[in-house]
């Protein structure tokens, strides 16, 4: 069997398998996240407000600190591989490929700011 295809098979099988399994802990937590609270004033109203936009302020920041991680995770993986084998014919370039992989590194910083920005206005 192609080596490709066995791999994008296990990728595939592998998100299936984490989004029914993010699909089962949602239906398991959503009765008590819309849950009725009753009789309740207007003070405690306004709270709940603010959290439902404080809510989705931390998944944003979440979001945006992941998808940087693991573009920088993937980068990484296809530059270092390249570096180490530019390395392995020429090791004077050992310097320059250095910085290819800081640049790429770059990325989890930039999520990680932008995670933290997000945070500073929640």
């Amino acid at each position: 069997m192609n080596p490709t295809y066995e791999f994008k098979r296990k990728v595939l099988v592998t998100l299936v398998v984490m989004v029914a399994l993010m699909g089962v802990f949602a239906f398991i937590g959503a009765p008590n996240l819309y849950a009725e609270a009753g009789e309740q004033d207007s003070a405690v109203v306004a709270v709940q407000g603010n959290s439902d936009s404080m809510k989705w302020g931390l998944i944003a920041a979440a979001i945006a600190f992941g998808f940087g991680a693991i573009g920088a995770g993937i980068a990484i993986a296809n530059v270092g591989a390249a570096a180490m084998g530019a390395i392995a014919e020429k090791p004077e370039l050992a310097s320059q490929a250095l910085i290819f992989i800081a640049l790429a590194e770059g990325l989890v910083v930039f999520g990680f700011i932008t995670a933290l920005m997000i945070l500073g206005k929640v």
